[in-house]
């Protein structure tokens, strides 16, 4: 019987694909966790970043925001924000600038009134985010 397919030989193909598409995740595994410690910027994670991540997951910055790509789409991205505004002083006085209403007609980043040691630690945790090594991650997309 040429040309036809058995129950035999189907089962095969699946099994065969199935170990090489599982070995082949396992190898980029691998290969990934192996170039994280000079991508994810590691060392620079500080108790001042865990809190300004902890000021950005309370206030969900994510729910208007991207960070590296991750997040709603209605407000800018801000995984290299550090790197537009050029400080954390520029950061935090953005942020401090909000008006309490918000701006009639628009859509704006409400007051959310951190304190000071919230606003150096939400800075802090953006000067951290825009230094890990994305491979230019989200692609500026602009027309």
């Amino acid at each position: 019987m040429s040309g036809s397919f058995t129950k035999s030989m189907a089962r095969n193909i699946f099994y065969g694909g199935a170990v090489f598409f599982f070995l082949l995740f396992v190898a980029l595994t691998f290969d990934t966790h192996g170039r994280l410690p000079d991508r994810d910027n590691r060392q620079n994670l500080t108790e001042k970043v865990v809190l300004g991540k902890k000021v950005w997951e309370n206030n969900d910055c994510i729910g208007c925001h991207t960070l590296l790509g991750e997040g709603a789409y209605f407000a800018p991205e801000l995984g290299n924000v550090y790197k537009r505004f050029g400080s954390k002083e520029a950061i935090i006085g953005f942020i401090k600038s909000r008006p309490a209403e918000g701006v009639p007609g628009r859509r704006s980043m409400p007051q959310f009134n951190l304190s000071d040691e919230e606003l150096d630690a939400i800075a802090e945790f953006l000067k951290y985010t825009s230094e890990i090594n994305s491979a230019n991650w989200p692609p500026n997309i602009q027309g």
